[in-house]
């Protein structure tokens, strides 16, 4: 792959925006297909571009065993986990889509995140029930595939899936027939327990033509007999969450306990359509002339909202609010109300000084719901 590089660029034309992204961030090929480290993960969601020119470096199959060998079990994980492996980890587009999906989710989504991935309802997940959910992503993603050079694109999904097949089937194994794509159609319409369990019967041979990664050994050991309960899987994704804004945190505080307001509205405004930030943050700066600064409690517990944003956003049409502008108070009440969620009245404040272009105090409830289901999402609605 690095030595074709040049001849696989304009292979960006068939990728989607999301693709585009993942091949710009990874740095690691094996066996033809593309991985990110959890290095680049971190660059991929804080940054708009990585900070290197790269190079997918080709992995031997000796290096990436003694990378997996070095993968810490789920228990051990932390909200440093990703800081901690750094370049010492591979992960997998599907992975990488499941990864973006875990940071938009509220805390009272993980419970249906992992119900559905239990696909037997024994209260534990196995190897073979995550890839049965990884390969239904992996689906539902094809289906979106831009129109083109055919060769083109079975390059493309090599690089990203790992396998050479037509968009009319699913997975090839050796001495295996193709599986009609119907199936996952159908598949895809319905959670009956008795086609996702018909399905599981299947992933043995999903399992043995894909390569381990850190995610499969992280959660499933370096056998892939483990199996991962609730609890270690909420950690997991709650620790993922933390790192994430930890990171975007500490870009801005300098090894203080805060950040400005101004950073505040910098780090809000990143990922939107917004083509005038000057005036957000000269708006702010003319209102908040003393600096006070938002703790990392206050952020994350703004990120927490946000993740909840949907159910905020029912809460405020069933109060009719979505047709005029609301107060402090009430957008408070409101998102305690609908996400449990308890804004500190600074951070309330600060985010009316910002958002509040004609500063008569109140708040544009369609303006502001735009804007941070465009920062929700980081610019992939």
């Amino acid at each position: 792959v690095t030595e074709n590089r040049s001849d696989l660029e304009d292979l960006h034309l068939y990728a989607t925006p999301r693709e585009q992204r993942f091949r710009r961030f990874a740095s690691l090929e094996f066996e033809g297909q593309l991985y990110m480290t959890p290095y680049d993960f971190i660059q991929a969601v804080t940054n708009d571009e990585p900070k290197r020119a790269k190079k997918w470096r080709s992995l031997s199959k000796q290096e990436l065993n003694q990378i997996l060998m070095e993968t810490p079990p789920v228990w051990k994980g932390s909200s440093k986990l990703f800081r901690n492996l750094n370049e010492k980890g591979v992960i997998s587009y599907t992975e990488y889509l499941f990864l973006l999906c875990i940071l938009t989710k509220p805390h009272a989504g993980f419970r249906i995140a992992f119900n559905m991935f239990d696909t037997d309802g024994n209260e534990m997940v196995d190897k073979k029930e995550f890839l049965v959910l990884q390969e239904i992503f992996r689906k539902k993603n094809e289906k979106r595939e831009r129109k083109g050079d055919e060769e083109k694109r079975a390059m493309l999904r090599l690089q990203l899936y790992g396998y050479h097949t037509s968009t009319n089937s699913v997975l090839k194994t050796e001495g295996e027939d193709l599986v009609p794509r119907s199936y996952w159609d159908t598949l895809r319409r319905s959670t009956s327990q008795a086609l996702f369990s018909d399905l599981a019967e299947r992933a043995d041979d999903i399992s043995s033509s894909l390569s381990d990664t850190t995610l499969l050994v992280h959660f499933f050991g370096k056998k892939g007999k483990a199996e991962l309960n609730f609890e270690d899987f909420y950690r997991f994704m709650d620790n993922l969450q933390t790192e994430v804004l930890e990171i975007e945190f500490l870009s801005y505080s300098n090894g203080m306990n805060t950040i400005s307001e101004e950073d505040f509205a910098h780090i809000l405004l990143r990922y939107t359509n917004v083509e005038n930030t000057s005036s957000y943050l000269e708006n702010m700066r003319c209102r908040i002339p003393e600096e006070k600064g938002i703790t990392f409690d206050e952020f994350r517990s703004f990120f927490q909202f946000l993740n909840n944003l949907e159910d905020f956003t029912i809460a405020m049409q069933m109060y009719n609010f979505a047709s005029r502008s609301i107060g402090q108070d009430e957008f408070k009440r409101a998102v305690y109300v609908a996400t449990g969620v308890k804004l500190s009245p600074h951070l309330v404040n600060t985010v009316f000084k910002i958002f509040d272009v004609d500063r008569d105090d109140q708040l544009s409830y369609k303006e502001f719901i735009g804007i941070m289901k465009d920062r929700l999402n980081r610019g992939f609605r």
